[in-house]
Parts: structure tokens; C-alpha cells; sequence
């Protein structure tokens, strides 16, 4: 920081006037790059400035001239990076009915004060040195005032549960007991922050080996995951099924739900009206739209990634998988990816296929061992 001494009686007078008067921050407006043509194309991030935060006025005339300390906005990936996730240990409330060969709890771990339950299972059996490889699970959309933590997915867990891996199947906030209010995933940091306070909660587990966390996610929990995986360098490896990972220009103009069951709370659909209105569109201010879109930092990736993706599905275009796997592919990223044939959303119709390709990829990954 240059300091500017003042050396003449009138510069002197000045000074003490303002010393004594207190100095108006000076805003500094966000600057709008040049429109481009391409509305998904992605550039380079450069860090999003909202608005200054000025430093206290001078007293005295050797006092350094204010300057001013950048605030990010909060959903760009740099924000998120500079966030604090301490986790907590897991609390255990009621052991429920076990699996086949594994425990199933009700839980809960604490994220920014609040209470996020989940449902918790452990595998029978001797524990491995070091802990159980970990999965935090990322559920998708459910309406969070039908959601209950014990319902939905149960297959899904049972699967990855069975083949000795601790899972951790968290609510997010607002969802059935969990403390706060269910915000939404694409305009609102709180789930992510969920995610990564449950990343470090499981590593805090005395069964769960810190070194072989992996995530799993599907639909708005693949965007999840996602996300985590580039603002999160432990995590080892991701599995994402149908999930939302298109860039955020890629979601504004590529993304229109046609099943008419999967109608996300007015709050989730907000951010494309109020971001658009408050940052101009991806073509007037495409430094924005890339800084909030994790496809921005995919040579960033914690772990080799796996995509699954249904051709029929209504919900999430298996085009979002499609170009990601290219995304990750053209940064030397480590992806595989596999299309159903007329599948859905969820993959009922090669479900075990899909999950026997998952659990594959989590025992090379986080258990070490060598593909057939």
C-alpha cells in the first residue's frame, strides 16, 4: 500500500479537516465485459466483485489512503473455496433395522449451527486398517415438506452399504427434522454447504478412513457433488447419476423440466430472473456466469468421476453428462460415462447394471482394488 505523506501547510489544513471529518467511501462499480456470441460459452474465471468494503478513514496525516477489499459473490466457486467447513462429530439418535450384513442409524451432524440429520449405515464385519471407505450420498429434488430421511433411495443405499461402505445419506436443511429453510441448490450456497460440512463430518467418524471419502449424487444431488469435487480437494472420487451438470448458461437456456411431477419450490427457479437481471445475461457478462459454474474449474477435479444418464429422461437432458464428460476429457480429467438406452431419470430400467458400475468404481477408487 503507498502512503502519502503531506508536506505543506495547505495539504496539512486539508488533512486535519478530514481527520477530524471522516472520509465517504468511494464505490467501485462492477465492471461488464464485452458481449460475446455464444451463450454457453465458458472463459476463463476471473474473481466477481459485488461491492467495496472501504477500509476506516485516516487520522492522521501519515495514515494510509483507504483501499478496498473485494467480496465475492456468494455462489461463485471462489467463494465457496474461501468458506469455512469445520463438520462435527456425528451424533447418533436411534440404531434402526439393520441391513443384510450392515447397521442402519439416525443421525445427525451440525453445519453453520444447524442440526442436518441423515441416515447412517456401517458395515458388519472386521473394520479395514484405517476405517471404512465413506460415501456421502447426495440425494436429488424432493419436495423437502414430503421428504423423509428414512424413505426414497433405499435400494440405492443398500447396494453401496452391502459392499462395506459407510454411507452417509444427508437431509440439507429444511428438509423433514433438519434445521433452517430449504432454499434451493442452484441460487443459495446452503445445501452445498451441507455437503462439504458432511464431507468433513464423516472424516471426524472414528469407523471411516479419512483418506477414502467418496460422493455420490444424482439429479440436483449430481450438481452437488459436482461442485464439492472442485472446491474440495480430498474428496477421491464421484459418482453421478442424471445429475444437473450443465454450466449455469447451459441450465438458463437448456434446461426446461417437462414432467410435470418435478416442480422445484419458487425460490430454486429465482436465480435465473434476479442473476440475469443484476448481472446482465451470459452474453453481456459471461465472466459472471462462468464464475458461479463449476464446468469453469473441472481441471481442479479432486477425483476421477463416473456419469450414468437415462436417453429418456425428462427431467435432466443426457446431453448435461454428454458435455461434461467432453469438459473433463479436453482438461486431461480421469471420467467415465455410460448412456441407458430409453432409461429414465432415475434408471429403473438398467438400475443394477448402473449400480453394479458404481460400486466397480468406488472399490478401485476408494478401496484400491484393480478392475476386472
Amino acid at each position: 500500500m503507498r502512503k502519502i505523506y503531506l508536506t505543506t501547510f495547505v495539504v496539512l489544513a486539508i488533512s486535519l479537516f478530514l481527520g477530524s471529518c471522516g472520509q465517504a467511501a468511494i464505490p467501485i462499480p462492477i465492471s461488464i465485459p464485452t458481449a460475446t456470441t455464444d451463450p454457453v460459452s465458458l472463459p476463463s474465471p476471473r474473481m466477481v466483485v459485488l461491492s467495496p468494503t472501504p477500509t476506516p478513514a485516516p487520522t492522521s496525516t501519515l495514515t494510509p489512503l483507504p483501499t478496498t477489499t473485494p467480496i465475492l459473490f456468494p455462489m461463485t466457486i471462489e467463494a465457496m473455496r474461501r468458506g469455512f467447513y469445520p463438520g462435527s462429530p456425528i451424533s447418533i439418535v436411534e440404531e434402526l433395522d439393520p441391513g443384510l450384513n450392515y447397521r442402519r442409524y439416525y443421525a445427525f451432524y451440525l453445519s453453520e449451527g444447524l442440526r442436518i440429520y441423515a441416515l447412517l449405515t456401517i458395515p458388519n464385519g472386521e473394520m479395514p486398517e484405517g476405517g471404512w471407505p465413506g460415501i456421502v450420498f447426495n440425494h436429488g429434488y424432493i419436495p423437502p415438506d414430503v421428504y423423509r430421511t428414512t424413505e426414497r433411495y433405499i435400494a440405492y443405499v443398500d447396494q453401496l452399504a452391502s459392499n462395506g461402505y459407510v454411507v452417509f445419506r444427508i437431509d440439507y436443511r429444511g428438509h423433514d427434522n433438519s434445521d433452517g429453510s430449504a432454499s434451493g441448490a442452484y441460487g443459495d450456497p446452503g445445501y452445498q454447504v451441507d455437503v462439504l460440512n458432511a464431507i468433513a463430518s464423516l472424516k471426524k467418524f472414528d469407523q471411516v478412513n479419512p483418506e477414502k471419502i467418496g460422493l455420490w449424487g444424482h439429479s440436483m444431488g449430481g450438481y452437488l457433488t459436482l461442485r464439492a469435487m472442485v472446491i474440495d480437494k480430498s474428496i477421491k472420487a464421484g459418482v453421478i447419476w442424471a445429475g444437473v451438470v450443465g454450466s449455469y448458461p447451459d441450465m438458463l437456456y437448456n434446461w426446461r423440466r417437462t414432467n410435470s411431477s418435478f416442480t422445484p419450490s419458487p425460490s430454486s427457479r429465482s436465480w435465473r430472473g434476479a442473476w440475469t437481471q443484476q448481472f446482465g445475461s451470459p452474453e453481456e457478462n459471461p465472466d459472471f456466469w462462468a464464475s458461479v459454474s463449476a464446468n469453469s474449474y473441472l481441471g481442479d477435479l479432486s477425483g476421477p468421476l463416473q456419469l450414468h444418464h437415462g436417453t429418456n429422461d425428462t427431467d435432466v437432458p443426457f446431453a448435461f453428462s454428454q458435455t461434461l464428460e467432453s469438459q473433463i476429457q479436453a482438461v486431461g480429467g480421469t471420467v467415465e460415462s455410460y448412456l441407458y438406452q430409453n432409461d429414465n431419470h432415475n434408471l429403473s430400467g438398467f438400475f443394477m447394471m448402473a449400480m453394479n458400475r458404481t460400486v466397480a468404481f468406488y472399490d478401485q477408487y476408494l478401496k484400491g482394488e484393480s478392475p476386472d
